[in-house]
């Protein structure tokens, strides 16, 4: 029998193509791991989200168990763990996470529009 906390953190990787687990939200990072991580997204154009679990000791346990990472951040695309920007920055540099993420998301993300107001 599986525990609670770890079907809410199968429903919420589920539910997102890239998913970060760390330390505060998007709008509000707690610490600089977490920052960098959502820096890193933020300028690969794809959505994501972040959830907060700094403060919900359950929950860090069972993806430190789940995972066999013991940090946060903890990313997850397309419903896979990879780690943090150690393992995706080279990812990146390889050419191998564009690919990755063109895989899960069925094309390249769209380009961010700027309007330009007079």
């Amino acid at each position: 029998m599986t525990e609670p906390v770890h079907d809410e953190i199968a429903r919420e990787v589920a539910a997102h193509k890239i998913l970060v687990y760390g330390k505060g939200t998007k709008d509000a990072p707690r610490c600089g791991f977490t920052l960098e991580t959502i820096e890193f997204f933020d300028g690969l154009g794809y959505p994501f989200e972040v959830i907060d679990v700094l403060e919900n000791l359950p929950k860090r346990e069972a993806l430190s168990h789940m995972t066999n990472w013991p940090t946060l951040p903890k990313v997850f695309i397309g419903g896979t763990f990879y780690g943090d920007t150690d393992v995706l920055g080279p990812m990146a540099e390889s050419g191998e996470l564009q690919t990755l993420l063109e895989k899960a998301f069925g094309a390249p993300p769209q380009p961010k529009t700027t309007i330009n107001l007079r």
